[in-house]
């Protein structure tokens, strides 16, 4: 563990001096494109897929060089991006019509058609996880005529445009020519187009002088985007503070998730930088590996979600009141799908009867293996206190500390955790996160009943009926445990005060803003 730490260490100091780095091996663009941004982003991407890859991190980037058929306002609802407009139903809901905006063309310079939708969601079907779960919904999907895609359903759908609208695990629409496993050519329809990437150093976008934006205001994810800055260059800080000292110096236009003990300092910078604090933002989650290992059985997954308090979690992660909260309900109150089901099974934190739990459950002091980054410093944090609170129910816990990457890539491998850490942001469509209500994600949920209250959720359309519905499938996360929702969480990044026109938002872009000269 101390050669990983000092590994950790190094890459930082070296991530620290990549804005000269950059500027140094392309002197000629550091003068021709004066209004680069340099981006602090959390690690390396483990991939530039934002089909393959559902982290938030790839999200980030690749939604400004794809765009997908339909995408989120300001308060969350769905509004057309590529597509011209909302789409048109059957009457019996089955049958659901897209037509596409007229003239938009890709980084190639060619004029996107239904074709290239076609060929891009057959590959989002095949690929993303959760294009495999709408994909099992699809009985046909074809082009009726150059700019008009039909999809038919085997039953109404109602998380359908939610899905094609989320930016992770993202419905890319790409040129039909670039579709490949693994891709090679990343040519979408966005703002900016892929450059260069360099492992470890950086991944660089330049603006698309032929992107063809929409005419609404710029609404959130939705409305007109235009590409104010000629180069987006995104580079991977894995330490926290890294990023904190990166934005106080004004190295970094923007550092993302920023540790919270951090706000004070920034709010001391002397001008050059403010935090950002995103309200709302996700809430961190512990996923249970269902397929294989000790927490295939379910009665010590109960076991364990007994031990853990995660009020105490909380504030082990976050610390100041004002960033989070601990609440069983999934959803806020106001929110429709709010839900007080379940809520008797939360925050316990009791070892007594967790350790009866465990020992009928036929525990027998096996090694709890947490799988958890310090890239996200309270995803780490948390998972301290977790262990501590297992230990304490007589359940041995390690925790396995890796950087981000990583993480992403060995949560595949079902040999390899039992548990691990991670977040998701608080979205309106219940399936659109965890990604574990899908099919396929990591840790492998998947139970009759699971299946049995997901089909009545997912085919009952008219939004106040699935509201209690919602309640059913709460219950039974907390029964199951496949994963455990431990709060909510406000963020807290930093910009620049030199950028102008940010928005704090759940996957940060960088459309739409400006640099003061």
């Amino acid at each position: 563990m101390a050669y990983r730490t000092d590994t950790r260490q190094v890459l930082s100091a070296l991530a620290f001096g990549l804005l000269a780095l950059a500027q140094g091996v392309m002197p000629a663009q550091a003068q021709t494109s004066p209004s680069a941004l340099n981006l602090a982003m959390v690690g390396e991407p483990p991939s530039l897929d934002p089909m393959q890859a559902t982290t938030d991190l790839v999200g980030t980037i690749m939604q400004h060089v794809y765009e997908p058929l339909y995408t989120f306002d300001a308060k969350w609802n769905v509004v057309p991006m590529l597509a011209d407009g909302m789409p048109r139903y059957s009457a019996d809901g089955k049958v659901v019509t897209i037509t596409l905006r007229k003239g938009v063309k890709l980084h190639s310079g060619r004029v996107l058609d239904a074709e290239d939708v076609i060929v891009s969601l057959k590959r989002w079907i095949k690929e993303a996880p959760r294009g495999k779960a709408v994909g099992k919904e699809i009985v046909d999907l074809k082009s009726t005529a150059p700019l008009t895609v039909e999809l038919t359903l085997r039953n109404p759908y109602a998380p359908l445009l939610a899905q094609l609208a989320l930016p992770s695990g993202m419905a890319a629409i790409m040129a039909k020519e670039a579709v490949q496993i693994p891709l090679r050519d990343f040519v979408g329809t966005g703002p900016y187009k892929f450059k260069e990437r360099r492992t470890d150093q950086f991944v660089v976008l330049t603006r698309f002088d032929g992107y063809t934006a929409r005419k609404e205001p710029a609404n959130g994810y939705g409305g007109k985007r235009e590409a104010f800055v000629d180069e987006l260059r995104f580079i991977p800080v894995p330490t926290p503070n890294t990023r904190v000292e990166g934005a106080m110096s004004g190295q970094f236009h923007f550092a993302d998730l920023l540790p919270i003990d951090a706000l004070a300092r920034l709010e001391k910078a002397g001008g050059r930088a403010s935090a950002v604090i995103t309200p709302a933002f996700g809430f961190p989650y512990l996923v249970f590996n269902t397929r294989e290992g000790i927490n295939a059985n379910k009665g010590v997954r109960q076991a364990i979600q007994t031990a853990i308090g995660p009020g105490e979690m909380m504030a082990a992660g976050f610390g100041d009141t004002r960033f989070f909260t601990a609440e069983a309900n999934h959803f806020p109150l106001g929110s429709p799908y709010y839900s007080a089901a379940g809520a008797d099974s939360y925050n316990q934190r009791d070892p007594v009867k967790a350790k009866a739990l465990a020992e009928a459950a036929g525990y027998k002091g096996e090694t709890i293996r947490i799988l958890t980054s310090r890239q996200y410093d309270f995803h780490y944090n948390m998972a301290v206190v977790m262990a501590e609170q297992l230990k304490r129910a007589g359940i041995k816990a390690e925790l396995t500390v890796v950087d981000w990457a990583t993480l992403v890539q060995r949560r595949n491998d079902s040999a390899a955790w039992d548990i691990y850490v991670t977040h998701s942001g608080l979205l309106p469509e219940p399936m659109l996160s965890p990604p574990q209500l899908g099919d396929g994600a990591p840790g492998w949920w998947n139970t009759p009943g699971k299946q049995a209250a997901l089909l009545e959720f997912n085919h009952t359309p008219v939004p106040a009926k699935r509201a209690p519905i919602w309640g059913k499938v709460q219950q039974l996360v907390y029964d199951e445990v496949p994963y455990i929702d431990i709060g909510k969480f406000n963020s807290l990044s930093a910009k620049s005060t030199k950028l102008e026109n940010y928005q704090p938002a759940l996957w940060p872009f960088f459309w739409n803003v400006k640099l003061k000269n």
